[in-house]
């Protein structure tokens, strides 16, 4: 199995997924009501200074170590995270349009990203803000629910590939054990 940590500084991206992760994860939990008391609007101050600020400081880092790509995603994701704890967030269609464009990002991260985890965390944070989006223009609150479960898949991903740097766990699948250097005989 290979290692593939993403390019830059192991610390800051550790430090990002460890701080995305700790938001999706409260966030997504908020959102699919599992806990009983506990909503989305519960996680604002997870999200106010974890994923705002942290993220924020973190993706600035980043930058600063010549790691432009996941330095401009956590800078953006940790804006929208800022925004999102300190705004009223309106009407739904005001709620969705925010949901769409923070979509938007995660897209832009997961056809840019460098690494499988990467990847999927970002495909996966896309899935889930596209879901959330749409259950706000649609006042779904089952959608809604369906949106944080993939915001809790998400977080999951990024804390295991923030695990996985620091304890040197595998992060990517050799192409042998997925099937690629195996051919069908008969």
């Amino acid at each position: 199995m290979d290692n593939d940590v993403s390019a830059g500084n192991v610390t800051t991206a550790v430090a990002g997924r460890l701080a995305l992760a700790l938001t999706l994860l409260a966030f997504g939990l908020g959102t699919t009501g599992v806990i009983h008391g506990v909503g989305a609007s519960d996680t604002v101050t997870v999200a106010h200074y974890v994923g705002g600020v942290t993220l924020f400081l973190v993706g600035l880092l980043a930058l600063h170590d010549g790691a432009a790509a996941s330095g401009a995603g956590y800078v953006t994701l940790g804006a929208l995270w800022f925004a999102w704890a300190v705004s009223d967030r309106g009407p739904a269609n005001a709620a969705g349009l925010f949901l769409l464009l923070f979509a938007l990002v995660a897209l832009t991260l997961t056809l840019t990203g460098r690494d499988t985890l990467g990847r999927l965390l970002y495909g996966l944070l896309f899935l889930s803000m596209l879901v959330l989006a749409v259950a706000a223009f649609a006042g779904s609150s089952v959608l809604a629910r369906a949106g944080g479960w993939v915001a809790v898949a998400s977080g999951a991903v990024a804390w295991y590939a923030a695990t996985a740097a620091l304890a040197h766990w595998p992060t990517a699948v050799s192409r042998r054990a997925a099937g690629r250097g195996v051919t069908a005989t008969g």
